[in-house]
């Protein structure tokens, strides 16, 4: 059994002002026993709710992460924020390269690993994300493209404490489809990003670092995800939205 712990992280996009996120953070603090939960809980408000959950997150274990960073300290960057600021407002951990980040804002390889360096510099803890789109999971590209990513994105990057670096392979054909990858397709790549990590970082590191599912993981299709070997927690989207829902994955670690 491994004894990597368990990542529970909540991806909020661009949903809850700073009320609803100090509501949603209180609800799922609740939720806890004494502040403390069997797995490690991140939430990922919008930029301008990060202190409000920060301040609900109080007395408990949950962590805050931001959604994106800027490869910089500071600059001339508008509408951009850096590792400092996010650390200053409250965060431990950043989600950087997720899908939508590669889709829609133009996010390459490249950028991932200037902001995985950047987040790392700055004592944040990168939830580093990666996937395939569904043309290439049909014709078969799978493997050669989260190989791509997984290596594009470590490049020059020295991982000591395999507690505080995250992959998360994220599928992109099952990222708000309806669609979830089989427990059994989900941890083939799984095993294989941790098959190419010993390549990079050695066995130490990689029996240690969490790779998170990322594709529609929700309180019915939790616990049977969640006890493959290679499956340490979810990046959760929609269902992270609702306390209910959050702590229903939650209650599924064991």
């Amino acid at each position: 059994m491994s004894e990597r712990k368990i990542v529970i992280a909540g991806n909020w996009k661009m949903h809850k002002t700073a009320d609803q996120a100090r509501k949603l953070v209180s609800e799922i603090k609740a939720g806890s026993e004494n502040g403390h939960f069997a797995c490690e809980v991140v939430v990922a408000p919008t930029f301008t709710s990060i202190w409000a959950a920060a301040e609900a997150a109080t007395g408990s274990s949950i962590h805050v992460a931001g959604q994106n960073v800027h490869p910089g300290d500071e600059g001339a960057f508008t509408g951009e924020i850096s590792s400092r600021m996010l650390k200053d407002a409250g965060c431990s951990h950043v989600i950087i390269g997720h899908s939508e980040r590669r889709q829609y804002f133009g996010e390459t390889d490249v950028s991932v690993n200037q902001k995985i360096l950047a987040a790392m510099k700055g004592d944040l803890v990168p939830i580093f994300c990666l996937g395939e789109t569904l043309e290439e999971r049909e014709y078969g590209g799978t493997f050669d493209l989260v190989s791509r990513q997984l290596s594009n994105g470590l490049l020059n990057v020295q991982i000591t404490d395999p507690e505080k670096f995250i992959i998360a392979y994220e599928p992109v054909w099952a990222i708000g489809t309806g669609k979830t990858a089989t427990p059994d397709q989900a941890e083939e790549v799984h095993s294989y990003l941790r098959n190419e990590l010993k390549l990079f970082h050695g066995a130490e590191i990689a029996n240690g670092v969490r790779i998170l599912y990322g594709g529609s993981l929700k309180p019915g299709n939790a616990e049977e995800l969640l006890s493959r070997p290679n499956i340490d927690g979810g990046l959760i989207g929609a269902a992270a939205l609702s306390a209910a829902d959050f702590l229903g994955i939650i209650k599924k670690v064991r």
